[in-house]
């Protein structure tokens, strides 16, 4: 048998980490048995669905590198097939008409909410034997799905284990609207059967979904996938992960400066595990990954440890490729990065030291900028010691070899001639040629820099 899973998102928003996760799992889990993906496109929410949001989720998808072998499907490019398969329904007993006015149906449910009773569709208009309603005129019918009235619908969650639901708390689920347009839970069981679906991974929201798609799944003779319910995942507060906890995209990701394979990193331990490993690549994951792994309970996202893994990736990164990450950075900030000195030589630099691409592009725009420093800071760093020896040293800068090596022979003879502390030369160097107090090592900082730039920002404050 070949597993085929999906990821099947509605576009009524961006891709979030909760649903990347489902796709990362549905993809890991195909390739690792050498099955098929599908992307599928739950559009049939016409109001909020929308183009924009679509090509969100593909952006998502295609920056998380979640390549799909089939799709994207549209739903709103099926309703043919779907009409088809309703027709069948009605002609075969398994699907009826509805003649409940929406008026008589929340009449229905208010009398029940009175009575304490859960408010459910009572099945007046259900086809038993003997049993025959005149058709009012004035109504358009809705179509629903005959459940079976007794016995239980259960099945073997692979993360959850044994869930099962008494049919009798199942009311007959509307499939086709007045309209004649097909209903979301009517929708995914098509699909599901049409393409061939062996595994359906998806969020635990789903999971009272699942016991009426059994049912309709069932009445069309067709194969039953497996299901896999991953719980929610929390913020780092331990409340539900929202648009309050930072990211409402995935993109949003990558505009504060993550690395994709770093996020897949981190979105495969949100929940499953493999041991004590922590990092691996997107190809070790899917040679990993199993549903027997997958927590049941909810993961928390915390951004510190994504953080960490993100710094991980950057600096197992080569220099070029980051440079070529943050060089549009710094031109959104209006920052062109010029061939003096190379960004690469920047990246290599300050990689070390940072966990995000953005901050990168921090360190890196005082090479490319016109820099003045915050006068009270720099201030603080002038001492009346230091700036007869930061005078000196500008002169031997001038005459200096431009490399790390000369210029630190040339910091250390400096401090020795001044009877200074390394530290006190080397702080207000750092804060005129960065506006830092905090750097990599101050010769390898100042090499970096062209000699007339340092010179020049050395002779503003100096002289």
């Amino acid at each position: 048998m070949t597993i085929r899973t999906r990821f099947a998102p509605s576009p009524t928003g961006y891709l979030h980490i909760g649903g990347a996760r489902t796709a990362l799992f549905s993809w890991a889990f195909a390739r690792k048995h050498g099955g098929v993906f599908i992307l599928r496109v739950e559009d049939t929410d016409v109001e909020r669905s929308t183009p924009e949001a679509v090509q969100a989720i593909l952006d998502g998808m295609a920056w998380l590198k979640l390549d799909y072998d089939e799709g994207p499907f549209y739903q709103m490019r099926r309703m043919e097939r779907y009409k088809q398969v309703i027709g069948q329904m009605l002609d075969e007993g398994t699907a009826y008409r509805c003649y409940t006015s929406p008026e008589e149906l929340e009449a229905l449910r208010e009398a029940q909410r009175t009575r304490g009773e859960k408010p459910r569709y009572d099945g007046r208009w259900r086809p038993e034997p003997g049993k025959q309603l005149p058709e009012p005129p004035a109504v358009a019918p809705v179509v629903r799905f005959k459940n079976p009235a007794s016995g239980m619908v259960a099945w073997k969650d692979l993360v959850k284990g044994i869930i099962g639901f008494n049919n009798s708390e199942l009311d007959d689920l509307i499939i086709a609207r007045a309209d004649g347009t097909p209903t979301y839970n009517f929708c995914v069981v098509v699909d599901d059967w049409d393409m061939g679906i062996t595994h359906v991974i998806r969020g635990d929201d789903h999971v009272n979904n699942t016991p009426r798609q059994i049912n309709i799944l069932k009445a069309l003779g067709a194969t039953v996938p497996q299901y896999a319910h991953l719980s929610m995942i929390l913020g780092d507060d331990g409340q539900k992960l929202s648009k309050r906890h930072g990211a409402v995209s995935v993109m949003q990701y990558d505009e504060d400066g993550y690395l994709p394979e770093a996020v897949i990193n981190y979105l495969a331990r949100l929940g499953w595990s493999h041991g004590d490993e922590e990092v691996f690549s997107a190809e070790q994951f899917c040679a990993w990954f199993d549903l027997d792994h997958i927590t049941p309970s909810a993961a928390q996202f915390n951004t510190e440890k994504l953080n960490w893994l993100n710094g991980h990736y950057m600096k197992q990164s080569g220099n070029e490729k980051l440079a070529a990450l943050v060089r549009p950075r710094l031109a959104a900030r209006g920052v062109e990065a010029g061939a003096t000195p190379a960004l690469d030589a920047v990246v290599a630099l300050y990689k070390e030291r940072t966990a995000t691409l953005n901050e990168l592009a921090d360190a890196a725009e005082v090479f490319y900028l016109d820099l003045h420093p915050d006068l009270t800071l720099l201030e603080s760093q002038l001492s009346a010691e230091a700036l007869p020896a930061l005078r000196a040293l500008l002169e031997r800068f001038r005459e200096v070899a431009w490399e790390a090596s000369a210029i630190n022979a040339a910091i250390k003879e400096t401090v020795a001639a001044h009877g200074l502390k390394m530290p006190k030369l080397a702080m207000p160097l750092r804060v005129m040629l960065t506006g830092q107090t905090q750097t990599p090592a101050v010769d390898a900082v100042v090499a970096l820099f062209p000699r007339d730039t340092v010179l020049a920002r050395m002779a503003r404050h100096v002289r």
